[in-house]
């Protein structure tokens, strides 16, 4: 099966969650909620110890996911991630080292690098790459470095992570050049601490529903 593209992937949900798993035995029941309420870009980080294995288990348990791995910052985790089965992975930033790695790998898996800056942005277009995630968005300017990038960029597409909330994703959501918004609002730790799966398939519900501010 062929792989999907980078925007196709973001282009799924209005949000790709982000997702840090502290209890391997939440993660398929989780991504169920969550695709359950319509959003099916799971981005699983590599922050806890869980995050390969549960890439590996919602890869095969759960059926609608598109599953990525977040928090990828070299080579080696590039490869660990497509052996556990990840369909694409987000960088926190961008590098020339992950640049190759990702090259290398480009029929494997889709990568999504985070930028900040516009040299970081080059350096993707320069390895093929036009799909990225802006991070730490709020940080770094949020909806006003979008609106700048757009006009030096306005072939790349974004999706807006850190910081941003169910109240300001509609913003961010009505720039030309995003595609979808990252966020951990979806998968709130105490909610998933008690298994309250119900609260999370209303709150992916809602995400999905999220229209651009006009």
């Amino acid at each position: 099966m062929s792989l999907l593209t980078a925007r196709e992937i973001l282009q799924a949900g209005r949000v790709v969650p982000v997702i840090a798993i502290d209890d391997i035995s939440t993660a398929v029941d989780l991504a169920r909620a969550l695709v359950e309420g319509g959003i099916p870009t799971l981005e699983i980080t590599l922050r806890t110890e869980h995050g390969l294995e549960a890439i590996r288990q919602v890869k095969r348990e759960v059926k609608g996911a598109i599953v990525g791995a977040g928090t990828v910052i070299n080579g080696e985790q590039l490869s660990q991630v497509i052996d556990a089965g990840a369909e694409f992975a987000i960088s926190p930033g961008f590098n020339i080292n992950l640049a190759k790695a990702a090259q290398a790998q480009a029929n494997n898996i889709r990568m999504i690098p985070g930028i900040a800056t516009p040299g970081e942005l080059m350096l993707a277009l320069e390895h093929g790459l036009d799909t990225l995630k802006l991070f730490p968005a709020e940080v770094v300017g949020g909806k006003a470095m979008l609106k700048a990038l757009y006009g030096s960029f306005s072939e790349v597409r974004f999706c807006p992570t850190g910081g941003i909330s169910a109240a300001t994703a509609p913003e961010y959501l009505a720039l030309p050049n995003v595609l979808c918004v990252g966020g951990s609002w979806l998968t709130p730790k105490q909610a998933v601490a008690n298994k309250d799966w119900a609260a999370i398939t209303q709150l992916a519900k809602e995400a999905a529903a999220l229209q651009p501010a006009k």
